[in-house]
């Protein structure tokens, strides 16, 4: 079988790299030229672990390639994917579908013999149909079926996530597309992986829902954190009471400075405006939305606190600005809150993230970058650790305080624990911890 992958960005590049890897002949296309002919010399687009390597080697098999020729991957291919961006419209917050439709018209107008078109991005209820009046507009001969297919991919541990899943969710009522994506997904049917068929906006709206559920989740227990530092209790030990209930579980219960990243933010964003649309209001998720955003932007408030309630003249030390470790993605991050807001109060912020500092630049130029979580800390009153990378929960913490002003570290993820700071002799504030 054959594959055109449109859209090379985080869930086009993965898809299409894991399909190759699952024996499919892949065609990756992109109108960025520039993205292309960097792919062709196997340097990634995005920071994700371990995709460099897969990415080579199905080049080498042959079963992989990268094209700005959309009309020629789309001519040979059984099926067709759309993996383009859907970020939220500026102004009302509405998923932006013009890159969906630009790509549904363009793939029209190559479509040869029977094809199906999979829609990959994630997209609002009742966009299947709208791909689907498009290309039937254009090529009212073409023969195909439009299938709902989201993604449910982790940044950081994405390769996994398409290899070993949850589940598959394939919306469609064509038995003819079913047959098609039963071939595609073969090789998971073999380890017996979930495979859940629905109707087409059954489908859409399965992903928007998941997203909405997860970042409920890690809403809800930021706020019983913030209960936990009135009361007394610890917030890791109500997280581990609760998550052991079945009913809950453990994941996406670990208190921080709010959620962030490409999915959350937008999704939870274009699911209260389709319930509106739809007069079917969502509460739980507006509300979730508010309390996220205010939260991101109450953690500056807390670095400011433990540095004695001013931060004026002050250098405050940041490790961390990628919204979550083992990717390199800033869209929405914790950090573009707190950094604007710690150098308004007239803080001076130096800064050291393992892979997001490129991307950081474009959107915190005024700050200053360092080679490592040492030089940010040197000459600093107060140290905040914004994201958990593996590499900050090992510090030599010694070597931590001879470098600080004072001995003072904000905790904004509970990486470390209160007893063993204090007993260090730092003075330390962490999120929800009594």
């Amino acid at each position: 079988m054959r594959i055109a992958m449109i859209g090379t960005g985080y869930v086009g590049l993965v898809s299409g790299t894991c399909f190759s890897e699952f024996g499919i002949h892949v065609t990756g296309v992109d109108k960025d030229a520039r993205k292309i002919d960097l792919l062709h010399q196997n340097v990634m687009p995005i920071y994700e672990p371990g995709l460099d390597e897969l990415v080579a080697a199905n080049v080498k098999s042959g079963r992989l390639e990268f094209t700005t020729d959309l009309k020629a991957a789309v001519k040979s291919a059984d099926a067709v994917f759309i993996a383009v961006g859907t970020p939220s419209r500026r102004g009302d917050g509405h998923a932006d579908l013009s890159y969906v439709y630009a790509a549904a018209e363009e793939i029209a107008q190559s479509l040869e013999g029977y094809t199906v078109i999979v829609t990959k991005s994630t997209v609002p209820v009742g966009t299947g149909d709208e791909v689907e009046k498009i290309i039937r507009k254009t090529r009212p001969d073409a023969d195909f079926d439009v299938v709902s297919n989201p993604e449910f991919l982790r940044e950081g541990s994405a390769i996994n996530d398409f290899m070993r899943p949850d589940r598959v969710v394939i919306g469609t009522e064509s038995e003819r597309a079913r047959a098609v994506m039963k071939q595609l997904y073969r090789v998971l049917y073999l380890i017996e992986t979930p495979i859940v068929f629905t109707s087409r906006r059954t489908s859409e709206l399965i992903k928007y829902a998941g997203n909405t559920f997860l970042a409920t989740k890690i809403t809800f227990i930021n706020e019983i954190a913030d209960l936990c530092e009135k009361v007394g209790a610890d917030v890791h030990d109500v997280a581990k009471g609760i998550g052991l209930d079945g009913r809950i579980g453990k994941k996406f219960l670990h208190a921080g400075p709010g959620y962030g990243g490409s999915c959350f933010p937008k999704d939870t964003l274009a699911l209260v405006r389709t319930a509106r649309d739809y007069q079917a209001p969502l509460r739980i998720v507006e509300t979730v939305v508010a309390v996220n955003d205010e939260r991101k932007k109450r953690m500056a408030e807390r670095i400011v606190a433990a540095a004695g309630g001013s931060v004026k003249g002050k250098t405050v030390a940041v490790l961390g600005l990628t919204f979550k470790p083992n990717t390199d993605d800033m869209r929405d991050s914790p950090s573009l809150d707190i950094v604007p807001a710690l150098t308004a109060a007239g803080a001076v912020v130096k800064a050291f993230d393992p892979e997001g500092m490129d991307e950081a630049r474009k959107l915190l130029p005024d700050i200053t970058y360092c080679e490592d979580a040492y030089q940010a800390m040197d000459g600093a009153d107060v140290l905040a650790l914004v994201t958990e990378w593996n590499v900050f929960r090992a510090l030599d913490f010694d070597r931590v305080k001879s470098l600080l002003k004072a001995p003072v570290i904000v905790d904004l993820r509970n990486v470390y624990e209160p007893a063993m700071m204090e007993e260090a002799g730092f003075t330390y504030t962490g999120i929800g911890r009594g």
